[in-house]
């Protein structure tokens, strides 16, 4: 393919995309496959000879859509939104044209910088204290890292690299290995699962903290497992607080559990994935009080934010207490300007070495949209979220079962598990709207969360009423 012939088909892909996006009410939110339906529709090994463009772009509707679940369709109700804005897409296709690998200054100039100065611009919105700023020259700073679960490790693993050098400069006889057996982290029972995968990658215990009725770690309960931990000779030294669980949005009391972490000499992360772009609003700003406490605050652009994934921002007060963990500068990779002082090289932040151009999407969605923009977005789907709410209210036969602070609403039928299992067997077996459960205590419960750009308060009506329709008919049938 020549430029000549790239130009032609670029168009064509941007009105293939244009109208995926258009039409994507139309598709079916989730697909009639079973697993390995694709298999068989293509040839078993690669073409000796090109293909032809023409064939290839007919394929996806044979081949690719009929396998789509469609994130982005107004009837797409799971897990959380997934950002996706033009902006963002054209960004990702000037970053693929770059195609730089940015894991130092050198590599890239202009990846670097603009990555650093748009997790100032993030920060800014977010109103972080500016220790997590870089542009005066402090100590901190923002990354851009893959996905949160990313963040948490990285956190996780420096703050292990911290406290391990800690012990040994007071204890010199001090093996690794005596240390790591003695570590303990923390997270509350609602944590997401990367956070307990981050302790078993990183080979140290984590304790899930019982969480209070409103589903938030507390000050209290962290305080003793930490004094029985203590007690057994443990070594506390890493807590996570989720500001917006993946369960029901529910948020860890950071000004409670901040305090004692700092008073403990623990690392404190917040990961708050989903929730934390709703921080870019006055109204929601409070939900991110106490993040002065912290050692490192993670969430997504790519969630909620119309920055196509991958984009998970991640500050860290002491940059150093990072980059010390992973620094590694074999000649190769070495430059001129590395210790002057003004520049960053990614690599020491993260865990691959290579890293895409992706402050790029920031960039062109923070400039063609602007804070006011940005948050008009926000607003509009938490309302959409508290209308779908009102709507169980009306119904005596449902129940809500957490508080609905944003973009989420979990609720139930009255009754037992297996009714409300039977009733999101029905709904996503009608493929018409596509929802995930979560277990609440012992209840399980349904997920609506509010995800696409393109959802309307039509769209939520129609699929409340789909899904009163279908409470109708499994409760007629004599489920209880």
């Amino acid at each position: 393919m020549n430029a000549s012939e790239f130009r032609r088909r670029g168009k064509e892909m941007v009105d293939y995309v244009a109208d995926y996006i258009e039409g994507i009410e139309g598709r079916q939110v989730y697909p009639d496959v079973e697993p390995g339906y694709l298999r068989p529709l293509i040839p078993t090994s690669a073409p000796q000879e090109p293909d032809k463009y023409e064939d290839i772009v007919s394929d996806i509707e044979k081949i690719i859509m009929p396998g789509v679940t469609h994130w982005h369709s107004p009837y797409f109700f799971a897990y959380f939104p997934t950002a996706s804005s033009y902006p963002a897409m054209l960004a990702d296709m000037l970053c693929g044209a770059i195609g730089c690998i940015g894991f130092s200054w050198a590599a890239s100039p202009a990846c670097t910088e603009l990555e650093t100065v748009m997790m100032d611009w993030l920060g800014k919105m977010l109103q972080l204290p500016e220790a997590f700023l870089a542009e005066k020259a402090g100590e901190g700073g923002g990354v851009i890292q893959g996905s949160a679960s990313e963040a948490t490790l990285m956190s996780l693993l420096a703050a292990r690299a911290k406290v391990t050098k800690r012990l040994q400069a007071a204890s010199p006889g001090l093996t690794e290995a005596a240390v790591l057996e003695k570590l303990v982290a923390y997270s509350s029972d609602q944590a997401h699962s990367s956070v307990e995968r981050a302790g078993l990658i990183g080979g140290v215990k984590l304790k899930a903290i019982p969480s209070d009725d409103k589903f938030a770690m507390r000050a209290s309960a962290l305080q003793e497992a930490l004094e029985r931990d203590k007690a057994a000779g443990l070594i506390p030294f890493f807590v996570v607080a989720t500001l917006g669980t993946t369960s029901c949005c529910s948020f860890d009391r950071l000004s409670e559990v901040g305090p004692i972490c700092n008073k403990e000499g623990m690392w404190l992360h917040i990961d708050a994935a989903y929730a934390g772009s709703a921080f870019i609003c006055p109204e929601f700003r409070h939900l991110l009080n106490g993040v002065e406490f912290a050692d490192s605050f993670n969430f997504n652009p790519h969630k909620w934010l119309l920055v196509n994934f991958d984009c998970s921002a991640m500050w860290v007060k002491k940059r150093a207490d990072l980059t010390g963990a992973f620094k590694l500068d074999p000649l190769y990779l070495k430059h001129s300007h590395q210790d002057s002082g003004l520049i960053t090289d990614y690599r020491h932040w993260q865990l691959p070495l290579g890293r895409r151009f992706r402050s790029l999407k920031l960039w062109f969605v923070c400039r063609m949209y602007g804070v006011t923009g940005l948050q008009a977005y926000i607003r509009k789907h938490v309302q959409l979220a508290h209308e779908f709410e009102s709507f169980v209210h009306q119904d005596p036969r449902f129940e809500i079962c957490a508080e609905v602070t944003l973009g989420l609403v979990c609720f139930r039928l009255k009754g037992s598990n297996k009714l409300n299992e039977a009733l999101l067997e029905r709904i996503n077996g009608a493929k018409k709207i596509h929802l995930v459960p979560c277990h609440l205590r012992d209840k399980f419960v349904l997920r609506f969360a509010i995800c696409s750009r393109v959802v309307e308060s039509a769209h939520v009506q129609l699929a409340w009423e789909h899904i009163r329709g279908l409470a109708t008919d499994l409760l007629a049938a004599g489920m209880e």
